[in-house]
């Protein structure tokens, strides 16, 4: 028999919020998606990565974002900026924040489960 698991955002299976953002959860078996849901003003290294005593994120992402724009600043120096329909791949080491006065939204494959958890 097939199983099929069918789920929606507006009932995440976990949220994790924090100052200017919230990562909702969705477990489909043994894979984690993740929405990231950031306010303008919103900076990792500030608002998810200063109250666990973190200055870089050391999760690897992939995703797809959905609207607004941020970017990614690697440790290495080098600055990308994401922006509605862009897939993207991220190594650990790298902060990132929200471009301009819209609000980001992007959906994550790889490290959901890992990212913004308390500890």
């Amino acid at each position: 028999m097939y199983e099929v698991i069918l789920k929606r955002f507006e009932s995440p299976d976990e949220v994790r919020v924090f100052e200017k953002g919230r990562f909702e959860i969705i477990r489909l078996g043994e894979i984690t998606i993740g929405r990231a849901s950031y306010e303008p003003g919103w900076k990792w290294s500030v608002h998810v990565g200063a109250p666990q005593g973190l200055t870089s994120c050391a999760v690897e992402h992939v995703g797809l974002v959905v609207s607004g724009r941020a970017t990614a600043a690697m440790d290495d120096g080098r600055i990308i900026e994401m922006k509605a329909g862009d897939l993207f791949y991220i190594a650990p080491g790298h902060d990132s924040w929200v471009v301009d006065n819209e609000p980001y939204v992007s959906l994550h494959f790889l490290g959901a489960g890992e990212y913004a958890r308390h500890k």
